[in-house]
C-alpha cells in the first residue's frame, strides 16, 4: 500500500480547485470534516425517510433509469445498485490516463459531499480513502455522450471500488478486488442510490477539461516568452507592444499579454536590420495572445463554476423536503468550454508553428542558416523537427471541430438533446499536450538559432531563459535525434522555472 502523503490535505468542506487534482494524481489525504459528514448524514436521513413515503416517487431509487423510468425498479437495495451499474458496463477503448481517472473521482467525492445527493456516508468515506493509496480504477475511454453525466466511464470507476473490472496500483493493471488489496482497501458496498449518485454526474468532463485548461494556459504563458525571446533573438523592434497602440485596441486580453511582453523585453535592443513592420507572427502576437487570454478567461470561469457546483440528479434539499428532479447532470457549459479551448489550442499551435517556420526560413531570419542547420546540406539542423511541427498542427485542427454541436438522440429519445461533454473535454486534453510539443520545437530552435549565429538576448529576462533552454539542450551540432530535446524544451518552458 502506497501511502505517501506530503501536502496538505483537500478538504471536501473548502472550495475545489485544479490544483487539487494535479495534486490527485498522487497520493494525498483528503479530509471529511464534520461537518461534511452532517451534512451528507442528513441528505442520508431525508433519503430514507422520503423513501418510506410510497406516495413519493425518486428516481433510480424506486424506477429503471433512463428510459425505463416507467418500470419499477429491484425491491432490494444491493440488486438495485447491480441493476444500475451492470448494463453500463458497455466502454470501450483505451484506459483514460491516471491522472484524469482519479482527478474525476475527486470531482465525484466534493459534489457527493455537498450533502445533496443522499449518499452513505461511508461511500466518501470510501472515495477519501483510495485518495491516499495509488490506487486508479480502469476507466475505458469511450462511451459517455455527457449527458446524464458520464454514465458508462463512471460505473467502470464504481464497480472497481467495489472490486469489480480492473485497476490500477503502482501503475500496475490487475483485476480491481487484486487492487483494492493491495492498496489495503475495503470495497465499497453500495445501494442502488449510492450506485446512481456515483455515475450521475459530469466528473469525467469536469475533470478533463480543467485539466486540459491548466496544459493550455502553460503554454499559452510560454508561447508569449518564445515570442519575446524570438523578438530578441532575431533584433526585431518591441514598438508593436506600444501600451498606447494596445490600449487602442481596447480588448482587455490583449493589454493584459502586452503588458507582461513588454516586461519580458525590458533592456532589449533592436538591431535596426528588420522591416518597418515585422510579419504577423511576431506583429499581431499580443492581439492573437490576447484573444487567447480572454477565451481563457471564460473557460477559468466555467471550470470554477463546475468544480463548484453539484452535478447529480435528484437532488435532495432536507430542509425544503423536497425532492428535485431536473438536469444537473448536463454537461453543456463544459462542452462549450472545452471546444473553445480546442480552438485556442489551434490557434496558438498556429502561431507557434509559423515562429518556427519563420526562424528557419534563411530569407526571414535575418541571414541565418535555412534550418538552422550547423553545415547546410552535411546536417539538417531543424529539418525533422520543422516538419513534425506541421504534423502537430495539422492533427490539432483535425481534432478541433466543436463535439458540442454533434448532438444525437439516444436512450429512446429520453436524452433527445445530448452535449458531448466528454469527446470535447477529452480531446481538448489531447490536444493540449500537442501544443506543449509545439512550445518545445519553437524552444529547440531558438536555443539553436543563437547556436548558429543569432545573437544573445539583450533583455536579461529573455537571456535567462536562453540561459536555461542552453543548459538543459546541446546545440544540435553534429546532427542527432530530436524527440527527447523536443520533450525537455517542452517541460522547460511549460513549467516557466527559469
Amino acid at each position: 500500500m502506497t501511502t505517501t502523503v506530503t501536502d496538505a490535505p483537500v478538504d471536501l468542506g473548502a472550495p475545489l480547485r485544479s490544483d487539487h487534482l494535479h495534486r490527485a494524481a498522487a497520493p494525498l489525504p483528503v479530509l471529511v470534516s464534520p461537518a461534511v459528514r452532517e451534512r451528507v448524514d442528513r441528505g442520508r436521513e431525508y433519503l430514507r425517510a422520503v423513501l418510506a413515503d410510497d406516495e413519493r416517487p425518486v428516481y433510480g431509487a424506486k424506477t429503471g433509469f433512463g428510459a425505463l423510468i416507467g418500470f419499477a425498479g429491484r425491491e432490494d437495495e444491493a440488486d438495485q445498485c447491480d441493476n444500475t451499474l451492470a448494463h453500463l458496463g458497455a466502454g470501450q477503448g483505451p484506459d483514460l490516463p491516471a491522472d484524469i481517472a482519479r482527478a474525476a473521482l475527486l470531482v465525484r467525492a466534493w459534489s457527493l459531499a455537498q450533502g445533496l445527493s443522499g449518499v452513505s456516508g461511508h461511500v466518501v468515506d470510501g472515495l477519501a480513502a483510495m485518495f491516499a493509496t495509488t490506487f486508479v480504477p480502469a476507466i475505458p475511454r469511450y462511451g459517455s455522450v455527457g449527458a446524464s453525466g458520464d454514465l458508462i466511464p463512471l460505473a467502470y470507476a464504481t464497480q472497481a471500488l467495489r472490486g469489480r473490472g480492473h485497476a490500477y496500483v503502482d501503475g500496475e493493471r490487475m483485476p480491481a478486488r487484486d487492487a483494492l488489496d493491495r492498496a489495503g482497501l475495503t470495497p465499497l458496498t453500495l445501494d442502488g442510490r449510492d450506485a446512481l449518485a456515483l455515475v450521475n454526474g459530469t466528473s469525467v468532463t469536469t475533470a478533463a477539461t480543467a485539466l486540459a485548461l491548466d496544459g493550455v494556459r502553460a503554454s499559452h504563458r510560454a508561447i508569449q516568452d518564445l515570442t519575446c525571446l524570438l523578438v530578441d533573438v532575431l533584433g526585431a523592434d518591441p514598438g508593436f507592444l506600444d501600451p498606447r497602440l494596445v490600449s487602442a485596441y481596447g480588448h482587455p486580453g490583449a493589454a493584459t499579454v502586452a503588458d507582461r511582453m513588454r516586461a519580458t523585453l525590458v533592456g532589449t535592443i533592436p538591431t535596426g536590420e528588420r522591416a518597418l513592420q515585422e510579419p504577423y507572427s511576431i506583429r499581431c502576437s499580443p492581439q492573437l495572445l490576447g484573444a487567447a487570454e480572454d477565451a481563457l478567461r471564460y473557460v477559468d470561469g466555467v471550470v470554477a463554476a463546475d468544480l463548484g457546483g453539484v452535478s447529480d440528479n435528484p437532488l435532495f434539499f432536507p430542509g425544503d423536503d423536497l425532492v428535485a428532479h431536473g438536469g444537473n447532470f448536463f454537461g453543456q457549459p463544459a462542452a462549450f468550454a472545452a471546444d473553445v479551448l480546442a480552438m485556442v489550442t489551434a490557434s496558438l499551435g498556429n502561431l507557434a508553428e509559423r515562429q518556427l517556420d519563420l526562424l528557419v526560413d534563411p530569407a526571414r531570419n535575418t541571414g541565418l542558416p535555412p534550418m538552422l542547420a550547423a553545415g547546410p546540406g552535411r546536417q539538417h539542423g531543424l529539418q525533422g523537427v520543422q516538419l513534425a511541427t506541421t504534423a502537430f498542427v495539422a492533427e490539432i485542427r483535425r481534432a478541433a471541430v466543436p463535439a458540442s454541436t454533434q448532438s444525437l438522440p439516444t436512450n429512446l429519445h429520453n436524452q433527445d438533446v445530448v452535449p458531448f461533454g466528454t469527446q470535447a473535454a477529452l480531446r481538448s486534453y489531447d490536444l493540449a499536450e500537442l501544443l506543449r510539443l509545439l512550445c518545445g520545437s519553437l524552444a529547440l530552435g531558438l536555443r539553436q538559432a543563437v547556436h548558429v549565429g543569432g545573437r544573445r538576448p539583450t533583455s536579461p529576462r529573455c537571456a535567462a531563459l536562453l540561459d536555461a533552454l542552453s543548459d538543459a539542450i546541446a546545440p544540435v551540432d553534429p546532427d542527432r535525434p530530436l524527440d527527447a530535446d523536443v520533450r525537455v524544451a517542452a517541460d522547460l518552458v511549460t513549467s516557466g522555472r527559469y
